[in-house]
């Protein structure tokens, strides 16, 4: 029996949307859904009821710009770009993620932190 894909963490889709736009460029939520799962070896499951909030705040933080266009099967869809703030927002984002992981990491192996 397969493992169980888990839901995204919390406090992590943000993250892992800005970099997805960064790497690949211009996609669709459902594009940015699928790479977000693809990228973590499908073990984590992106609820479109998730992404999709996490888009228009992310829009409308400035973060992502968003232009209706045509997907690969020719249906209409919203495409986001990464803005300017939103790679500063990405660059921050990044440094705080490694700045927890290492806080954590102490915590997993206490006998290397001392």
């Amino acid at each position: 029996m397969g493992r169980k894909p888990s839901d995204v963490w919390q406090g992590t889709l943000a993250l892992m949307i800005l970099k997805s736009l960064d790497t690949m460029g211009a996609m669709h939520g459902y594009g940015i859904a699928r790479r977000i799962e693809q990228v973590s070896g499908d073990t984590l499951s992106v609820n479109y009821g998730t992404i999709y909030p996490a888009l228009l705040k992310l829009e409308q933080e400035g973060a992502i710009a968003a232009e209706w266009g045509a997907s690969e099967n020719n249906r209409r869809a919203k495409f986001y770009t990464l803005t300017r703030a939103g790679r500063r927002l990405l660059a921050k984002e990044e440094r705080s993620w490694e700045d927890t992981t290492a806080i954590l990491a102490r915590f997993l192996a206490p006998e290397r932190a001392q």
